[in-house]
């Protein structure tokens, strides 16, 4: 390909934000909405890659922090880069590794105790508190590696290196994150440093693809994060800022990824701020999103292509196995003598050849083939239900919404579905 990406949309629902479409990359075709499965370092848990091909899984998302550290980016591109690395040869994305610099930490997980701010450059010598886990300063954050403890650097032109290295199709530009607990000022904070840092990670993007080209190696493709938390008038700034972002070159992001951590009530508003701003012709990625299926529907309904997240699998590790008629704990006692598959409706390999007895049996003998068979079946699942959606958007909107109300109403009772709903036109509520 001569692009990084191209992106095509076919068909909408009017009155909304929703559409299907297609995103060609060096790697392949896909085809929108799509749930990207995260394969965090380099992987997804406890599946083959053949296991993802066959659940139908069009593309991977792998993280740049987990990356950095074990096995390293350098190691990676000595390998050819991650495709060859892990074998995997259809589409791949990085994120940044920004959450993690700041999740795996006290900042995420009580405000902005444990970090602490400064205007001044990056310095070998910032002082960090024996409990404080990062230090956002002008040019990046130090962070302590959740592994060895080890005092790591990373700035936006950082994680684009070590994103190139890596050598996946779509990468994620390097934010700040916010935490949960942040008022308005550090909000505003975070959001402006989140702009500074993607202007200046497009310039060495850019650079970065320069030396593809001489080389005659594949263009990867740049998203900017749009930050704001649950600020209205945040969130329609930081899409609009990234959304025009053009470098004196002509160099614009490719896509967009949504970052912010939301429950599903929430993700309507927050996603028609930003996806009413964002340039309708580029794709959009909600990152990491909720653990629950309204999240998907809601998800494609207002505006986002693709969307990740790690709750399958490890919802699955945990014995809680998702199915039409709502999340079911495969650990109780009440399947000890279920003969019946997870699912009778699901199409995948353990639905097919498994009964709940014999997954609650692995999981009480702590056998690794019941995580692998559960996570199989979520993974499957999810996957399914964004196919779906695609097929019911392309039928036309009566086909959508019905969907929609049918498969919410048995997964959630209509009381709780009633919440997801109520953006649905009337007669689909």
């Amino acid at each position: 390909m001569d692009k990084a990406l191209d992106f095509t949309i076919k068909n909408k629902i009017p009155g909304t934000l929703a559409r299907t479409g297609t995103i060609t990359t060096p790697h392949g075709v896909i085809q929108t909405p799509a749930y990207i499965g995260a394969a965090t370092a380099a992987t997804m848990k406890t599946l083959t890659n053949a296991e993802i091909d066959e659940l139908g899984a069009q593309s991977i998302l792998s993280n740049t922090y987990h990356l950095m550290l074990r096995p390293g980016a350098n190691l990676i591109a000595a390998a050819g880069g991650i495709h060859q690395f892990m074998n995997y040869h259809k589409p791949l994305y990085t994120d940044s590794g920004g959450f993690q610099v700041f999740s795996l930490g006290m900042a995420y997980k009580k405000g902005l105790d444990a970090t602490s701010h400064t205007t001044k450059g990056s310095s070998e010598n910032a002082v960090m508190s024996p409990d404080q886990l990062s230090k956002v300063e002008k040019d990046g954050v130090w962070f302590k590696s959740h592994l060895n403890g080890d005092r790591i650097f990373m700035s936006p032109e950082i994680s684009m290196e070590l994103q190139h290295k890596i050598g996946a199709d779509i990468h994620m530009s390097f934010d700040q994150l916010t935490s949960p607990l942040s008022g308005r000022e550090q909000i505003k904070e975070a959001m402006d440093t989140t702009h500074a840092w993607a202007k200046r990670g497009l310039i060495r993007h850019e650079e970065l693809n320069q030396q593809h080209v001489a080389a005659g190696e594949n263009l990867q493709a740049l998203f900017g994060v749009v930050q704001g938390a649950r600020e209205e008038d945040f969130r329609l700034e930081s899409a609009g800022f990234l959304g025009e972002l053009t470098l004196e070159t002509g160099a614009q992001f490719d896509g967009f990824g949504i970052g912010g951590t939301f429950q599903p009530e929430e993700l309507p508003d927050v996603l028609t701020w930003v996806n009413g701003t964002l340039p309708e012709n580029k794709p959009r990625h909600l990152l990491g999103m909720g653990a629950q299926p309204a999240d998907l529907f809601l998800g494609a309904e207002f505006g986002c292509d693709t969307f990740d997240c790690v709750a399958p699998t490890r919802q699955a590790r945990n014995g809680a196995l998702y199915t039409y008629g709502g999340r079911i704990n495969i650990k109780n006692l009440k399947f000890a003598e279920d003969f019946q598959p997870i699912d009778q409706n699901c199409d995948c390999y353990t639905c097919q050849h498994h009964t709940r007895a014999y997954l609650r049996h692995l999981f009480k003998a702590n056998e690794t083939t019941g995580l692998v068979l559960a996570s199989i079946h979520n993974e499957r699942f999810v996957v399914r239900t964004v196919e779906e959606i695609r097929q019911k958007i392309n039928a036309g909107p009566e086909q959508f919404w019905q969907y929609k109300k049918e498969f919410l109403t048995d997964y959630y009772g209509a009381e709780r579905a009633a919440d997801f709903l109520a953006t649905s036109p009337e007669e689909w509520r």
